[in-house]
């Protein structure tokens, strides 16, 4: 494995992102999440490293056999979505060791009370944090561990990820002071997008989900062309108009929520769609909708379920990309190791 460490300010510009195989990829990931990969992706200016989480995902329990059925199909959801894992690195986390390690150094840098802090962790373990998991309640240190193992200096994040991502920064920050070094970079997040935030298509105030009862509040991304146009039709909308402004969506959320998904499949952005559909009934909107999301989505559902047909080709894949993740964490744990003094590192 290369020994090169960057130790200046001046590091690779690298991307970092990782989504959990807890089953059941939606819309919501999609436009959240692996649209916005595969866009930095082709960019070209950044390295990009993409993750199956499955570290995280074992903090809640988990069936053995549909963790391992959720992380190959969240493998084949990358690749269809226009992940090549030859162009970035593609590998599920706990196939390289490096960041469970450096996750123990961060524990011993971050603080009980930024923990505790923690959205998240207030929302999971709710009046029940006595009987939640140690993993639970540290995994942002894992998280941090996840992005700074690679040098990450951008991070593609959703809104409700901004202070995980707070919480990496302020690791980086500590532990280079604590040290005396410049080691760690300070990741920026980017958000960006019409859609890093997809709801539900029967109640726009909430996330979707697939934890919702209703089938017909998401897309799934395993979705066939019919369901996904008969899910829009009978999305849940309003009786006005679309607006040709913006400020005409305040206060409704479910048509944001529509012209959103519209503007991020056409790679549009929300003013320019209003001016073309200022005016129309949602009658004749989500055919408009229907038609471009079977388009953009239809094909990655065929190619999800080829790609999770065969299991062997998906471990495969698998294989190469920890062998070059390592590549990269190897040495950068080498290097934490010795600023730590860590004797033999």
């Amino acid at each position: 494995m290369s020994e090169a460490v960057q130790t200046s300010s001046q590091f690779t510009p690298r991307v970092f992102s990782g989504i959990q195989p807890s089953g059941g990829l939606t819309l919501g990931n999609y436009l959240g999440a692996m649209k916005r990969f595969v866009d930095m992706q082709n960019v070209g200016n950044f390295e990009t490293i993409y993750c199956m989480v499955d570290l995280h995902a074992i903090t809640v329990w988990q069936d053995p056999e549909k963790l391992r059925h959720a992380t190959r199909e969240l493998c084949a959801g990358f690749i269809a979505a226009g992940i090549d894992p030859e162009q970035s690195i593609l590998f599920n986390q706990s196939r390289v060791p490096e960041h469970a390690q450096l996750a123990w150094i961060f524990n011993c840098v971050a603080r009980m009370g930024w923990m505790q802090r923690m959205t998240q962790w207030k929302d999971k373990a709710g009046k029940n944090q006595q009987n939640a998991s140690l993993g639970l309640f540290a995994y942002p240190a894992l998280m941090a561990a996840d992005i700074l193992i690679y040098h990450a200096t951008h991070v593609p994040v959703g809104d409700d990820q901004k202070q995980h991502l707070e919480l990496t920064r302020d690791v980086a920050i500590k532990f280079n002071h604590d040290y005396g070094v410049d080691f760690f970079p300070i990741t920026e997040p980017v958000i960006e997008g019409a859609a890093t935030r997809v709801m539900s298509f029967r109640d726009g105030s909430k996330k979707m989900s697939k934890s919702d009862p209703s089938d017909a509040s998401r897309i799934n991304m395993t979705d066939d062309a019919d369901t996904i146009a008969k899910k829009i039709r009978k999305a849940k909308t309003d009786p006005e108009a679309l607006p040709s402004e913006v400020d005409g969506l305040e206060g409704r959320p479910e048509a944001r929520n529509l012209v959103n998904i519209y503007a991020a499949l056409a790679d549009m952005n929300v003013d320019a769609v209003l001016r073309d559909v200022g005016g129309k009934q949602f009658s004749e909107f989500k055919p408009m909708l229907s038609e471009l999301a079977v388009e953009k989505l239809a094909p990655i559902s065929t190619e999800m379920a080829r790609l999770t047909a065969d299991s062997a080709e998906i471990d495969k894949i698998l294989d190469r990309g920890a062998e070059r993740a390592r590549e990269v964490a190897a040495p950068v744990l080498k290097k934490t190791y010795e600023i730590v003094g860590m004797v033999g590192a």
